[in-house]
């Protein structure tokens, strides 16, 4: 995708002047903790103090073991995190999240009628002992089978999401996704400024260092394969793709760079590039000319990072389709996901925790959308489903 217009960017710009909770520095931050995983838990503090929020998680959710896992917390004690992974977590109505799109910024009411979530386990036995009323969740990538998402949990004093929320995680969700697919690109692994060149050469994604006209000052091994295989990147010195309009974002995203780099990522995160075989590829830039990140590239004199490889296909999950064949809501598709793995209304109710004149109501509503009758006919529908390209994996 194209950064966005200048007109886009100069209004981000006079968002963060007038803003007087830091949004340059935490942007900064942001991408410090793409080459640096250990500030993450601080950045999830700066993160809650920007949105207002209580507490915040990077979080993955499995679709197939229901399970989830903490990558980096900030303000939940380890006694209500374990809680919650050992228990809670199939309580959660976070199990709807994989449902909506990258990106999309998604409330405890987006997912479930409110007034269902206060009677449920997880917010009675959980969440209202810890005083937290409502979060922020944002799907930052994800497969048929798991995502990974931020997460950006309300207290009672803040109270439930609202628009001004939305506002300051919608300024903040492009660069948290960029530095987290940045930092699944190299692993997550710790770097110092004189490995940082042996680090790279060891990925086997395409990692370009270029300066702000985009010549390129280092490239990985991975990367040097894709310019001499002369298809996505033209030969010559300066970093150009033979997508006309995908060269035009990249001297953009370069020259931005240049300047600290605070207003790549507000209209898309990623850069989609073409070969000449009709392959594609997709790139993520990181900037490197401010905060930690410019000792990665000081040596080189490199104004940003760009990380390239081969697009995948973009599974979808069962469910997944059927929320699009159906027009299923999100309760519908809780309910849906549950009597996939429980079967009976009185394990689904108990697990969800709803009544089971709730469960009955949305199963009603599955039968009429879908055409069937009998819980076992939508359990067959969800496997005929299943796209085969899962069962690969």
């Amino acid at each position: 995708m194209a950064l966005s217009s200048k007109r886009m960017i100069n209004r981000e710009v006079e968002i963060m002047n007038l803003d007087s909770k830091g949004f340059s520095d935490l942007v900064a931050r942001i991408y410090d903790a793409a080459l640096d995983p250990t500030l993450w838990t601080e950045l999830l503090a700066g993160i809650c103090e920007f949105t207002d929020g209580r507490a915040a998680g990077l979080l993955s959710k499995d679709g197939v073991s229901k399970s989830g896992d903490f990558f980096f917390q900030h303000g939940v004690a380890q006694h209500y995190l374990q809680a919650y992974l050992d228990t809670y977590v199939q309580y959660d109505p976070i199990a709807t999240l994989p449902f909506f799109e990258v990106g999309q910024i998604v409330s405890t009411s987006d997912m479930m009628p409110y007034d269902e979530f206060l009677q449920g386990r997880f917010y009675r036995e959980w969440a209202r002992p810890q005083g937290m009323v409502d979060a922020a969740n944002i799907v930052l990538e994800k497969s048929a089978t798991s995502c990974a998402y931020l997460s950006i949990i309300r207290g009672e004093a803040a109270g439930l999401v609202d628009d001004e929320m939305r506002r300051r995680v919608a300024l903040i969700v492009p660069h948290v996704r960029r530095a987290a697919l940045v930092g699944k690109a190299i692993d997550l692994k710790r770097y110092e400024a004189a490995t940082f060149a042996d680090t790279l050469d060891g990925l086997s994604t395409g990692v370009f260092l270029v300066d702000a006209g985009g010549k390129v000052v280092h490239v990985n091994s991975a990367g040097h394969a894709m310019l001499m295989a002369d298809d996505v990147f033209r030969p010559g010195s300066r970093l150009e793709a033979r997508d006309e309009s995908a060269n035009r974002t990249l001297r953009e995203i370069f020259t931005a760079a240049a300047d600290g780099g605070d207003v790549i990522g507000t209209r898309g995160i990623a850069v989609t590039l073409t070969g000449l075989d009709g392959e594609r590829y997709v790139a993520h830039a990181l900037p490197l000319t401010s905060g930690a990140r410019c000792r990665a590239g000081a040596d080189y004199a490199a104004a940003a990072a760009l990380f390239v490889r081969k697009a995948t296909a973009d599974t979808l999950s069962s469910m997944e389709i059927m929320a699009k064949l159906y027009a299923l809501t999100p309760s519908e598709l809780r309910v849906l996901a549950s009597v996939s793995e429980f079967g009976s209304v009185a394990t689904v109710a108990g697990a969800l925790g709803i009544s089971e004149a709730t469960v009955k109501t949305h199963l009603q509503r599955l039968f009429a959308k879908t055409g069937t009758n009998r819980q076992v006919d939508l359990v067959r529908l969800v496997t005929s489903h299943t796209s085969p390209l899962r069962r690969l994996r």
